[in-house]
């Protein structure tokens, strides 16, 4: 049996092979290729950082800050900034590269767009937080990380270091032999493991920090123009269903009708032994037969016991047809847009018909809640569970369907049951 391999180091940090796996290798190589980056960057911050922290302690006793140090803060802080943006993309580049190592999930693609833009694009200011995040923040964390391991080999070493001249303190503790230093040293054996996690989960609360900084997507306005085009996409297609069925119940449906009443005249006027009796019979049940196929597909559309009863008055009529007892609660306090009431009755249909089919349940519910801009459709059946979208399309369509509104699905079945679906559908009229 194979263990499918996890994607990023914050997930195998949380198997209980990691020690044994090659993770730790891998962050440790991350951290180790961190060092002369937030090398570079943390002499750079400390060109000025340093005066401000000078003119910060003058200030705070209270002694005059010179006028040079003033010019050179000023200077060296439009000086930096001024770079920032230009070497933040060396910085950005290596980081990608380098984050393979621990998290192998893809970034969203790195696009140049020109010096100008460097200093007018949001993701190009991220990148310059997380080039300052990784010359100010991370060398803190590694100093810190290094004093526990500097700690660690000291309980380590603590026998051997026992037996010199000098006075060997561990722990504030005086160690005068060998033997007084063994608890200390089987302490640093104990703790080794825990630093082993402990240096994984450094190297993976860093590259969290730069997935959130340098995953950002890039463009929040082609975004919001997909979502935009989205909906004018299902308004047109919410026009046009309620052409196709305005033609099939006002043109097609009527000439059908006129033609099978003529048809059953004709069979009255010919007689039995007729010759054509039986040709016209054959098309008399045929054009019955096309009647009853066109009205499940106007109804297919959008169902007549939606338009005739409402959306509650139409999930009553669905659950009265299941072969299991449902029960229907509705709270439904105003009309509904006409989109949302469509994709909420499939949504019940939808999923009355998988408890149907494959719950083996013996009773459900159904729950219709409307707040102010929300309709929210809960179906819950006591059913033996362990629904899976992976092995169908009926939940993958419904997901879709209710994206295509702005909506969400939710579902929760685990093994055993129960298997509840909800769907929220924004209704903002």
């Amino acid at each position: 049996m194979t263990t499918e391999r996890p994607p990023c180091l914050a997930e195998a940090l949380r198997r209980p092979g990691y020690l044994l796996s090659p993770w730790p290798w891998r962050a440790l190589a991350y951290l180790l290729t961190t060092v002369p980056v937030a090398g570079v960057l943390a002499v750079g911050l400390l060109v000025v950082g340093a005066p401000l922290l000078a003119a910060a302690n003058a200030v705070r006793q209270g002694r005059p800050v010179e006028l040079p140090l003033v010019l050179f803060l000023a200077v060296g802080a439009l000086t930096v900034l001024a770079a920032a943006p230009v070497v933040s993309v060396a910085v950005t580049v290596v980081e990608r590269q380098r984050l393979g190592l621990v998290d192998g999930r893809p970034l969203p693609a790195y696009r140049w767009r020109g010096l100008a833009e460097r200093y007018t694009d949001p993701a190009a200011w991220r990148e310059v937080a997380h080039a300052f995040w990784l010359g100010g923040v991370v060398p803190l964390g590694y100093a810190v990380f290094a004093l526990l391991v500097l700690l660690d080999l000291t309980l380590l070493a603590s026998p051997w270091l026992a037996g010199d001249a000098d006075e060997v303190i561990v722990v504030r503790t005086v160690i005068d032999t060998p033997g007084e230093a063994i608890p200390y040293a089987v302490l640093g054996i104990l703790l080794v493991p825990v630093l082993w996690y402990g240096l994984g989960a450094l190297a993976a609360a860093q590259a969290a920090v730069a997935r959130w900084l340098l995953g950002w997507p890039a463009d929040r306005a082609a975004l919001r123009e997909v979502s935009r085009s989205r909906a004018r996409l299902v308004d047109a297609y919410e026009a046009e269903r309620r052409r196709i069925e305005r033609d099939m119940h006002d043109g097609a449906q009527p000439r059908l009708t006129s033609l099978t009443l003529q048809l059953g005249l004709a069979r009255l006027d010919v007689p039995a032994d007729s010759p054509a009796a039986g040709p016209l019979a054959v098309a008399h049940e045929q054009a019955k037969g096309l009647m009853g196929l066109l009205r499940q597909i106007v109804q297919g559309i959008r169902p007549q016991s939606l338009v005739d009863l409402g959306l509650a008055g139409a999930v009553r009529e669905l659950a009265g047809e299941a072969t299991v007892p449902v029960t229907v609660h509705a709270d439904l306090g105003h009309p509904l847009p006409e989109v949302v009431e469509s994709t909420a009755y499939f949504v019940v249909s939808e999923s009355l018909g998988n408890v149907l089919r494959h719950s083996g349940a013996s009773r459900a519910e159904v729950r219709l809640a409307h707040t102010d801009d929300e309709l929210v459709v809960e179906v819950r059946d006591d059913g033996h569970g362990g629904a899976d979208p992976a092995r169908g399309t009926g939940l993958t369509g419904l997901a879709d369907r209710v994206a295509a509104t702005g909506g969400r699905l939710l579902l929760a079945s685990p093994p055993g049951g129960p298997t509840l679906v909800r769907v929220e559908l924004p209704c903002q009229r």
